[in-house]
């Protein structure tokens, strides 16, 4: 897998979120968000790289992303535009304290690495 270069800091969010992936309905887990992206978690294989994803995301339409990466579970999602830094705010708000202390270390000390 290739390091790609990210503008945007990514904020943790812990959410199920009701996807479509090339017309499939998925439900993934929103690891986390930033205004060009976002990380996903799912069953193994829902996803290739290059698959278009539409998402909802607390009631707020999310940017039509493209499957940049996969790695088992996991995949990144590149957003064709970009998600308002003020709208992130608000979904971290409304939803980062689902979070545990613990979850959010662990993801903090995999973002220094």
């Amino acid at each position: 897998m290739h390091s790609i270069p990210r503008s945007d800091n990514r904020r943790p969010l812990g959410l199920m979120v009701k996807s479509r992936v090339q017309s499939r309905v998925v439900f993934v887990d929103l690891i986390d968000l930033s205004e060009g992206g976002c990380k996903i978690k799912a069953r193994p294989g829902f996803a290739t790289v290059g698959d278009r994803v539409v998402m909802k995301v607390g009631g707020i339409n999310a940017p039509l992303g493209i499957i940049a990466w996969v790695n088992g579970e996991f995949a990144g999602v590149a957003f064709e535009g970009e998600m308002h830094p003020a709208v992130i705010d608000h979904l971290c708000e409304q939803n980062g304290s689902k979070l545990t202390a613990a979850r959010r270390r662990a993801y903090e000390a995999r973002r220094t690495v």
